[in-house]
């Protein structure tokens, strides 16, 4: 339970990092051939895809909200406790993705 518990937060954190990563550098190339500037659109991507990097990682808002009720309902309060921690880790990894990002630009973040 414990080990699916953390193979969960890991997973999370990688998938959101990848999301949005990926989302950004892919666009940022996108924008390359078609002649836009490649940073600012990367920039703007990243912003744009995280909530979704976020939503991707959690595996979709309906799963989360219906394990808040169930919780809820049944009173279990770690399952609580274990939900808001894989929306945090989420969080974490697009925060560190975006961090990267503006590292590897230059540019900051608005």
């Amino acid at each position: 339970m414990v080990r699916e518990f953390f193979a969960n937060i890991i997973l999370d954190f990688a998938i959101a990092f990848g999301v949005l990563l990926g989302g950004a550098l892919i666009g940022g190339l996108a924008a390359f051939l078609v002649g836009k500037a490649p940073i600012y659109e990367m920039m703007e991507l990243a912003k744009r895809l995280k909530i979704w990097a976020i939503v991707a990682a959690i595996g979709g808002t309906f799963d989360t909200i219906t394990n808040f009720e169930r919780s809820f309902e049944n009173g279990a309060t770690i399952e609580i406790f274990k939900q808001l921690t894989y929306i945090f880790v989420a969080i974490a990894g697009a925060n560190s993705a975006m961090q990267l990002i503006q590292w590897l630009s230059q540019e900051n973040i608005h």
